[in-house]
């Protein structure tokens, strides 16, 4: 089956922004909001196929930005499109990420099967996540890992400033129980990571998430490390694992950054083979967001898909956290029986679309 057996299809794209709770802070940015993407198309039968996107925010990958590319494809993408020509008529990014999901929907409901049967995978199981601490104060973000009392894996923002070693060990004595995580966002020099890593060691960190900037993975050679290492910016796609041979050990798979689902899955595949650990994280966002992730994240060793737990609103049906883990019903996303998610009333910033 292809999504050409139902022949044209109806595209509807919208940008939503999803504002967090307060704001949350990484290296270099702060984020009051997680503005997204939304496509929905639908065929000749009245199915649908839905996919959400927040673009890569470092690219410039804007909810507006998304828009115009979706746009400019319409007129192919009504036409009738597989996931395999999307692959070579867009880049690597959010709108083909949006579009990617929505085909992926359309094709499970098409074919009467949910996606991670299509995708030759196993049936789902919940899965432990981390649940994500903003790069703050530390006694701020030992308080917040209070507040995450079911969480059992915790990943820490950290920054390039003098406070990460206090944030990391308040954070370690307010919750001795959790696995822990670190990420710098692109955010250390080798002589601030060498000054922090005995630190990182006596709080049992277990992984530390890109340390250096893109484009500087040479940093890496040569480097200490008791403590394994991920790639998240090094690695935006399947073409990107060369530049990490041999300098770190688990990948980091996000949708947004590789351009969706049919991507993430061939990223998992290879990067096994080449012998990586598996990460799927996201860039924020809703229910919608995490649904797709979700499927990866069924061969992944560590699942950072904790986005819709910062907003204000999500949507309903929606994901489920209970007991540290994530877990994704039938009803949301990605099988025949799925529901039309609708967002909960509450703070969210309206709507555009196309």
């Amino acid at each position: 089956m292809t999504i050409h057996d139902g022949g044209r299809l109806r595209l509807r794209a919208t940008t939503r922004s999803w504002a967090t709770k307060a704001p949350f802070h990484i290296t270099g940015y702060t984020f009051t909001a997680f503005d997204a993407l939304i496509v929905e198309l639908v065929d000749g039968q009245g199915r649908v196929g839905r996919g959400e996107a927040q673009g890569v925010y470092y690219h410039h990958d804007t909810s507006a930005s998304m828009l115009a590319q979706v746009e400019a494809m319409r007129a192919r993408v009504e036409a009738g499109i597989t996931r395999e020509e999307l692959q070579t008529l867009l880049p690597a990014g959010g709108a083909r990420n949006a579009l990617d999901c929505a085909l992926w929907e359309l094709e499970a409901r098409r074919a009467g099967k949910p996606v991670w049967e299509l995708a030759g995978l196993a049936a789902p199981r919940p899965l432990l996540t981390t649940y994500t601490l903003g790069a703050e104060e530390p006694d701020a973000m030992a308080g917040h890992a209070i507040d995450y009392a079911q969480a059992r894996a915790i990943k820490l923002k950290l920054t390039d400033d003098d406070r990460n070693a206090a944030r990391v060990l308040a954070v370690r004595k307010a919750r001795p129980d959790v696995w822990l995580m670190v990420d710098a966002n692109q955010g250390f020099t080798r002589e601030s990571f060498a000054r922090l890593l005995p630190t990182l060691v006596e709080a049992r960190v277990d992984v530390v998430e890109q340390p250096f900037p893109m484009g500087n993975e040479a940093w890496l050679d040569g480097l200490e490390r008791p403590i394994r290492i991920a790639a998240d910016e090094s690695v935006q796609h399947l073409g990107d694992l060369a530049k990490v041979a041999g300098r770190v050990d688990v990948i980091n798979i996000k949708l947004d950054k590789c351009g969706g689902l049919t991507e993430a899955l061939a990223i998992a595949a290879e990067a096994r083979r080449q012998g990586y650990e598996l990460m799927v994280g996201n860039m924020g966002g809703s229910s919608l967001a995490m649904a797709p992730a979700f499927v990866v994240g069924q061969l992944c060793d560590v699942v950072d898909l904790d986005g819709p737990l910062s907003l204000r609103v999500d949507y309903t049906p929606s994901v489920v956290y209970e007991d540290g883990a994530i877990w994704c019903p039938d009803t949301l996303w990605g099988s025949p029986g799925a529901l039309q998610a609708q967002p909960v009333a509450g703070d969210e910033r309206g709507e555009a679309s196309v």
